[in-house]
């Protein structure tokens, strides 16, 4: 079940990235790395943020456990009411916050963007975006509550693919609503609203066939309220040590002209494969943590995951490896058009080799979080959160002076594997150890497997053809040889060790083509 439910994930999260990219391609032709892209990336930041917690971590982290015990122990209506409470409590408090939010925006700007203090005019528009854009904060917290409910019940589909959605807007709102105003970057803000709210809407359906459809019910002493409030909290810091971070290097960021850009391109990236494997990864397992700690069936919890951090590995090392050695053609290729410099591509590849050193410790963070959560325990990872975060700001302030944007986005991989260390040393204890043999074998077996994708790559990285001006279907043919001759080599390695890792792929591509229904 964990399989195939990442599988799916991973499918509807492949759509969403290559829509992303779609998107990222369109800004940066449109905007490159100008003050209004500038003011656009710092502004965007606030509901990014809260995507990122909210819709692929914390409120899934807080509610599943919780709902779940409800479903599986208590009778559907009390499941419901509890769904429908938390819902009414959050549509309350977050309706405040957002108006509170929009008030408060200037201050929240000054805060965020320091390095725009002497540029007024920048200083506005970024203050106008994110006061659009703030309202996304409701829809997309909602849109999170309405994917934790239909992911306990087993449902994938919708929320995975909702934020196909949120794409889909944010591109014709660049393409069309974007030209006919005076200032084109308020129309991508509009887009980022109604795509938030589209991701909500979306998942109704879903909850109205299962009987789950959320209805007015303001109880928030309901005493499972109360639980997920409490998980809540510091669950938000443990899952968002990484964004937290990302927030602290975009407000050091805005010290340096076209760094919040830089930034933000390079991280997507990392996001691609780190949304694909390492999200779907988290979000499919935690169901099936939840309900192993629910009835003290550690040991089947500690195989979990294990298994779980053999296929993350399986997935990120040699994704990360491609990402390091193809950096520029990568960033060539996506981004150089209209406005976007070849400066800027160099800039950008800089922060994109940064980040991605630490791609193994952002996706191993996810998984390791999750077994916390399944547990109903939030305190520990919020802990060790802020010793990430405290690294990351050290870290920043000493390497963003010889380094510039490079030395933020290096702090942020450096203060992920510093929070995943903390992690794994705790829970290692509390489960009375982890099968790391196995691990580390399937972790070795993967590092051996890396030869062709280093080749592969390398030969890629070092051919003339980027170098010339043009030439985009031979650079794109180039780049997907490339990456088909690393696959193909990565697998067939595996495929020569017998790796156990390589069978549970192939079984899901069988049972896809085949059509079959069953997973782990």
């Amino acid at each position: 079940m964990v399989v195939r439910a990442a599988g799916l994930i991973g499918v509807a999260t492949l759509s969403s990235r290559i829509l992303g990219f779609i998107r990222d391609m369109v800004l940066a032709r449109l905007f490159g790395a100008t003050p209004a892209a500038d003011a656009f990336f710092v502004a965007y930041r606030i509901p990014n943020l809260l995507r990122e917690l909210f819709a692929e971590g914390s409120m899934s982290s807080a509610f599943i456990p919780v709902f779940t015990e409800y479903h599986t122990t208590r009778e559907q209506r009390d499941a419901w009411e509890l769904a429908s409470a938390v819902f009414t409590t959050l549509l309350t408090i977050l309706t405040g916050i957002t108006l509170l939010g929009i008030l408060a925006s200037p201050a929240i700007v000054w805060l965020l963007a320091p390095g725009f203090h002497q540029d007024p005019s920048r200083l506005a528009m970024t203050t106008l975006l994110t006061q659009i854009m703030f309202p996304y904060l409701l829809f997309i917290s909602l849109a999170a509550l309405a994917m934790g409910v239909l992911n306990s019940l087993r449902a994938f589909a919708a929320p995975a693919f909702s934020p196909v959605l949120f794409n889909v807007c944010t591109i014709a709102a660049a393409l069309v609503l974007s030209p006919l105003l005076s200032e084109p970057i308020l129309g991508v803000a509009l887009g980022v609203v109604v795509g938030g709210a589209a991701q909500f809407v979306m998942q109704l359906p879903g909850l109205k066939r299962r009987g789950f459809l959320f209805g007015w019910r303001f109880e928030p002493g309901h005493p499972g309220v109360k639980r997920i409030g409490a998980l809540l909290v510091p669950s938000l810091l443990g899952m968002s040590v990484t964004q937290i971070n990302i927030t602290v290097s975009t407000v050091l960021a805005s010290f340096f002209a076209g760094a919040p850009t830089y930034l933000f391109y390079g991280m997507r990236l990392i996001q691609f494969p780190l949304g694909i494997f390492g999200v779907a990864l988290a979000t499919a397992i935690l169901p099936t943590l939840s309900q192993q700690a629910a009835r003290g069936s550690f040991a089947e919890l500690r195989d979990t995951l294990g298994f779980g951090l053999r296929m993350i590995l399986f997935i990120i090392l040699p994704a990360m490896v491609g990402l390091i050695l193809l950096r520029r053609p990568i960033v060539h290729l996506f981004f150089e058009h209209g406005t976007f410099t070849a400066a800027d591509t160099a800039a950008t590849a800089t922060a994109l080799l940064c980040y991605a050193v630490g791609l193994w410790a952002f996706a191993g963070v996810r998984i390791v979080v999750t077994a916390f959560y399944s547990m109903q325990d939030t305190k520990t990872p919020a802990l060790a959160a802020v010793a990430g975060v405290v690294g990351n700001l050290v870290l920043s302030l000493l390497l963003m002076g010889p380094l510039q944007h490079a030395g933020l986005a290096l702090a942020t991989a450096l203060a992920s594997m510093l929070n995943g260390a903390i992690l794994v040393a705790v829970l290692n204890r509390r489960l009375g150890g982890i099968d790391w043999a196995s691990v580390g074998r399937s972790a070795g077996r993967s590092l051996i497997a890396l030869a062709p994708v280093v080749l592969a790559s390398a030969w890629v990285a070092g051919a003339a053809v980027w170098t010339h001006p043009g030439d985009w279907i031979a650079k794109t043919v180039m780049l997907l040889v490339g990456v088909g001759l690393s696959v193909t080599g990565y697998f067939g390695v595996h495929a020569l060790m017998r790796s156990p890792e390589l069978d549970v792929v192939w079984g899901i591509m069988k049972r896809k083509l085949g059509g079959g229904s069953h997973g782990r």
